[in-house]
């Protein structure tokens, strides 16, 4: 009975290292694709970090999920919400806005998540962010009609 307890304590050991390491990979290599785009949010001090994500679009809207445990670019964009988004060599001002309840679901079935991934990841929460974009706000504060 002993042996089967270190060999249940060493799998998990070895889970664990495997979700860190590809954590880590992932944050450091950071893939992209013509699925990803790139989130700017900033810190307090004003300093921008960038992050690659993949978009997830539903009925015409861009929605980003929080699939990972390393998640600080989520914290800062709870700071603030104000973001940028770089898509096809653009960057535009965005809103973040974490969604829940029915939008939350919708988006989630829309974009499930596979189990392979979810075991990859070591099975973090999820949560999903709504990006509005800013231009017409912003077009309009510049010239009211």
């Amino acid at each position: 009975m002993r042996y089967l307890k270190i060999i249940a304590v060493l799998l998990v050991l070895a889970y664990i290292g495997r979700v860190v390491y590809f954590e880590t990979w992932l944050g450091i290599t950071q893939p992209e694709s013509d699925r990803t785009m790139r989130i700017t949010t900033f810190d307090a001090d004003g300093e921008g970090h960038d992050r690659i994500l993949t978009q997830i679009w539903v009925d015409d809207e861009l929605y980003v999920g929080v699939n990972h445990w390393p998640r600080m670019w989520y914290r800062r964009l709870l700071d603030n919400p104000g973001v940028e988004i770089t898509m096809d060599g653009e960057t535009r001002p965005y809103r973040a806005v974490p969604v829940e309840g029915e939008t939350f679901e919708r988006v989630d079935q829309a974009r499930p998540l596979s189990l392979s991934f979810r075991f990859k990841a070591g099975f973090p929460p999820r949560r999903i962010v709504h990006l509005e974009p800013l231009e017409h706000e912003g077009a309009e504060a510049v010239n009211p009609d």
